[in-house]
């Protein structure tokens, strides 16, 4: 790994591969190698010190409401694969909290292992926030130290990335280490009331639901002189799947997840179609644009799944549910034999999910996400695998697939990589 003030912007950077453990050596041996016993926070102190891997805009913002969800909390390392990021991130952060910035030079790290320098740097908590395909990798570092871990989703783009994490949960719960993930809806007010009164049966028996993530197009990168093959994939990460997990992984979990909540389950089944008609320049690599997915859930709930990225089309984000006595809006909602709305205080969900989590460290109460999220996770991959063979995915084909994309990530190095072909459904094949 390399300091903050390296010079080097990527393509030049030591060629230093991730662990070599792979996700099926690990099964056996994690939990049972290591000792059981819980890792408080800076023990004798009521100060946080948290480590900010991956810090593009995500990261940046989790580093801010994280220091504003209590007192005595402050940012103590950084971490990125190329220092421009980390750089510009610091010099945010330095305008928007000083006060609560104690991050030195000696503990910035760039390179392929930054990530192993923050989680050794002293801190109490880490934010894990770099593309996808480097989750369960660093989820992995964090948790073997001891670490209390703040992790966007999704936590995985491939099955063989989801069944590490599912072990990894495991081993954070018995170390009593508090997990919170980046699935907000979970901690805002209005989505935990709405949901709890149709947990208690205020639109009757669930027979269906929709979810939705329509929106225009995002950014991309044009390539620049000198980067690598490898690098200007990293900087245009939503568009390759082994990063980004496509945006049906990356995006619309968010809406999957709420309706995992809501039915207490996830899919058993998903029947899916999808594929690329606006964004097909070679900047936008080989996902696709647009997916619609019917998943089947325990007892026979059909629920659509639509996500899209495209510019000039009707825009929808949200989910909808339909029982045997009514309609919810599991956001604010209920139509029904009575009629109701959320009235409560609106608070940022983002800022509330770092709340739970300090709440969670500092009551010795410890808080682990890490299973609902990750079933999150394999419901969009199975969604994904479905539209992109053409063929109906079970959730045991999706959690037992041979695919992995995760060694990619483990063996990663600077240099020429090719762009993966467009699936192709009837001829992609399920592994």
């Amino acid at each position: 790994m390399q300091r903050c003030n390296d010079t080097d912007t990527g393509s030049g950077l030591s060629r230093r591969e991730f662990l070599k453990v792979s996700a099926g050596a690990v099964a056996g041996s994690l939990v049972a190698s290591l000792p059981i016993h819980a890792f408080a926070h800076a023990q004798g102190s009521d100060r946080l010190r948290v480590g900010l891997i991956g810090c593009g805009g995500r990261g940046t913002g989790a580093a801010v409401d994280i220091v504003n969800a209590g007192e005595g909390i402050e940012i103590y390392a950084m971490g990125d694969i190329f220092p421009d990021r980390l750089n510009a991130s610091r010099q945010i952060l330095a305008e928007q909290i000083k006060d609560r910035l104690n991050v030195t030079d000696d503990r910035c790290f760039t390179g392929v292992d930054n990530y192993k320098g923050v989680i050794q740097s002293g801190v109490d908590i880490v934010i894990l926030a770099t593309p996808p395909a480097f989750r369960p990798i660093h989820f992995r570092e964090a948790i073997q130290a001891g670490k209390h871990v703040f992790m966007e989703k999704p936590v995985a783009v491939c099955p063989a990335g989801v069944r590490l994490m599912f072990q990894l949960g495991e081993l954070a719960t018995q170390k009593g280490l508090s997990v919170v993930a980046g699935t907000q809806r979970r901690h805002a007010p209005d989505y935990r009331e709405t949901i709890q009164r149709i947990h208690d049966g205020a639109i009757g028996r669930i027979v269906s639901a929709s979810c939705y993530w329509n929106q225009g197009g995002l950014w991309h990168m044009e390539r620049q002189q000198g980067w690598s093959d490898t690098e200007w994939q990293l900087r245009n990460w939503l568009y390759f799947t082994w990063l980004s997990g496509d945006h049906i992984v990356e995006q619309h979990i968010h809406n999957i997840d709420v309706i995992n909540w809501v039915l207490g389950a996830h899919p058993v089944s998903a029947m899916g179609m999808g594929g690329r008609q606006a964004r097909t320049e070679p900047h936008f690599g080989h996902i696709y644009d647009h997916f619609a997915v019917e998943f089947e859930y325990p007892g026979g709930v059909r629920v659509l799944s639509m996500c899209r990225q495209i510019d000039g089309c009707a825009n929808f984000i949200g989910e909808r549910v339909v029982g045997t006595d009514g309609t919810a809006n599991p956001a604010n909602s209920i139509q029904g034999k009575q009629e109701w709305r959320y009235q409560g205080p609106k608070v940022s969900a983002y800022r509330q999910e770092q709340v739970h989590l300090v709440q969670a460290i500092r009551e010795n109460k410890p808080l682990n996400e890490t299973r609902t999220v990750t079933e999150s996770t394999l419901s969009a991959i199975m969604g994904r695998m479905s539209a992109y063979t053409g063929k109906q995915v079970t959730w045991e084909q999706a959690l037992n697939s041979k695919l992995n994309l995760l060694e990619r990530a483990e063996n990663f190095r600077f240099g020429e990589m090719a762009v993966d072909p467009v699936p192709m459904p009837g001829k992609t094949e399920l592994v």
